[in-house]
């Protein structure tokens, strides 16, 4: 699924339950045009996720909560959860890799140690 994101719909595309990857992006960016052909097929390939579509020049809320420095940006979430913050983009190879580790993460394991790091727990 691709879908373009804003502070009205975040929520509801992203801090749900599944995979969510955000193309971090602005009309002007060179770089962030050459990436989209690889997003988009990406987002083909795995159409059980959701892909979105961040337009930072027009939501700048959203881009400063999500702390975006420099586009293209690439984010994860998963459940929720921000697992990835990459800026550049990446290749076709490098999108599978990063969707098939997150799939295959133990979320309770995920958020039992997110837990102890905001407790400063350690193990």
């Amino acid at each position: 699924m691709l879908v373009d994101v804003s502070s009205s719909n975040f929520d509801a595309c992203v801090m749900s339950e599944g995979i969510a990857l955000i193309d971090c992006w602005a009309p002007w960016c060179a770089a962030c045009a050459e990436f989209t052909p690889t997003f988009e097929a990406a987002a083909e390939r795995h159409s059980a996720h959701t892909f979105a579509k961040l337009n930072t020049q027009d939501e700048s809320d959203l881009t400063k909560k999500l702390k975006v420095h420099h586009i293209p940006t690439i984010i994860l979430f998963r459940d929720g959860l921000l697992l990835l913050r990459q800026p550049g983009y990446l290749s076709h190879a490098e999108i599978d890799e990063v969707i098939s580790k997150a799939e295959s993460l133990d979320m309770k394991i995920v958020r039992n140690d997110m837990e102890k790091r905001l407790t400063g727990e350690t193990t």
